[in-house]
């Protein structure tokens, strides 16, 4: 049944910009991290995007306190928009670290890293895009829960072989302590896995095997 008063629904197009910002904050950090020439200028570039990350993020809280009817309950906007934001400051924070320590030549892992944080934007970004399909989805009566579980279990299963193969890179540069904390995330990240394959009523998926690829 339609509502007699329509949910507010530019927060979906708010929070596509804000997800669009934080991965562009996140291919700008990792390009500076391959190739630091330039960084000062770079780093300015980076500062900037994070600025307009946090007059996005105030632009929603405002636009959140002004509507009657919002898609989804006010907490869960609110802790989304400051997760987003969040995401943004570590990135420039982690930019500018460079020039508060001086590092003119970041070791290599460090790139390769920012890459994670870069293919996780992206896909950040997807779901966010699926927060108003599911909406409308609702509203018509329909049900694609098990198509965002599938979504999620995709990027999971991915997700997994990136920290994989991030581990192996960091124990051939010697970086021990770094691949052990990565393994840390890596335990997290399978039981995520394990929790989405059991919702959908399936099998774990063995990610080491070709034909496992999503």
């Amino acid at each position: 049944m339609m509502r007699l008063i329509p949910r507010e629904t530019k927060f979906f197009r708010m929070f596509a910009e804000v997800s669009e910002n934080v991965t562009e904050g996140a291919r700008l950090l990792q390009d500076i991290l391959k190739n630091p020439a330039n960084i000062a200028e770079r780093l300015a570039k980076l500062q900037a995007i994070e600025h307009r990350g946090d007059e996005m993020t105030h632009n929603i809280i405002t636009t959140l306190n002004q509507t009657f009817i919002t898609p989804f309950d006010r907490e869960d906007i609110h802790r989304l928009t400051s997760s987003l934001d969040d995401v943004l400051d570590f990135v420039n924070s982690a930019g500018m670290r460079l020039t508060l320590y001086r590092i003119s030549s970041p070791p290599p892992v460090a790139a390769e890293l920012a890459g994670l944080i870069v293919e996780q934007s992206e896909e950040l970004a997807k779901g966010v895009s699926l927060l108003e399909q599911n909406q409308r989805a609702q509203i018509w009566g329909l049900d694609i829960s098990e198509e965002m579980l599938r979504f999620d279990l995709k990027n999971e299963n991915e997700t997994i072989r990136n920290y994989r193969e991030r581990v192996r890179q960091c124990e051939a540069l010697g970086e021990y302590a770094l691949a052990e904390h990565l393994r840390d995330i890596l335990v997290q990240e399978q039981e995520h896995q394990t929790d989405l394959a059991t919702a959908l009523g399936e099998d774990v998926p063995d990610v080491t095997k070709p034909d496992e690829r999503a």
